[in-house]
């Protein structure tokens, strides 16, 4: 089981990032859970068709005493397992907390061993790299942090945070910063510029995905383009970056 947290500022296209890589796993025959990490509970919208699915937090709010596993995580597109830790009341509570509390909660009904996924991406919001967000990455969750970032400034600034939690953690085994995928937002200079914040922060760039209309028109029918376009070059593109997040320990394991 290969496990990677993938981490972005707000509104920079990581859940589209996450959910289409999960598609593309999954086509390839790998066994999938996604996590969303957002109090906004979005993450797995468009594997589930569209629809919202209900967060482990609410489920905890309305029934603390008998919960089970498939209260909490959800079949979605070809099989992947979906689940959203949610967030607090608004206004109330701390939206890093929900994360720690659903994380447990995965843990005691033992989601991993009863599940069995070959990968499992979180999906995280990036923009404050508190106690609870960092989670994924400090606890043993995650093997590898995967950044998005386009070459925006606050993008950019996001992600040297992430970063710099990461190597905070370094001495103490926890999860290692395998790269960033830059999505294009098309300013100028782009590429050169995120290939200088990477090689500042100890990394490099190791997917970039293209503005592209089939992303949206996808999310319209409340799917990803690996679903919905699975013959188009930018689900190749999906693809492709699939392949190296995955890595050889997952393709032998599913051979």
């Amino acid at each position: 089981m290969k496990k990677i947290a993938i981490y972005g500022k707000g509104g920079i296209g990581k859940s589209t990032t996450v959910s289409n890589l999960s598609a593309a796993l999954s086509a390839e025959g790998y066994r999938v859970m996604q996590i969303g990490c957002d109090p906004k509970a979005d993450s797995t919208r468009t594997l589930t068709g569209g629809r919202g699915i209900k967060t482990i937090l609410d489920v905890l709010r309305e029934n603390k005493d008998a919960v089970a596993l498939e209260d909490l995580v959800h079949p979605g597109y070809n099989g992947i397992l979906c689940a959203e830790a949610g967030g607090p009341t608004p206004g109330i509570g701390c939206a890093g907390r929900g994360i720690i509390a659903a994380f447990e909660k995965l843990e005691e009904l033992h989601a991993y061993e009863t599940y069995k996924p070959d990968v499992v991406l979180y999906d995280v919001l990036g923009d404050v790299v508190c106690g609870g967000f960092a989670m994924p990455m400090r606890e043993g969750y995650a093997d590898e942090v995967v950044i998005v970032s386009s070459g925006e400034m606050m993008a950019l600034y996001a992600a040297y945070n992430i970063a710099q939690a990461v190597k905070n953690f370094a001495d103490r085994s926890y999860a290692a910063l395998r790269g960033i995928i830059l999505n294009r937002r098309n300013i100028e200079n782009e590429r050169e510029l995120v290939e200088r914040a990477a090689g500042e922060i100890g990394t490099e760039i190791i997917g970039v995905i293209p503005r592209c209309s089939l992303v949206q028109d996808a999310e319209e029918e409340g799917k990803t383009v690996v679903e919905r376009f699975p013959q188009s070059e930018m689900s190749g593109i999906y693809r492709s970056l699939s392949e190296i997040l995955a890595g050889k320990a997952v393709l032998e394991a599913a051979s």
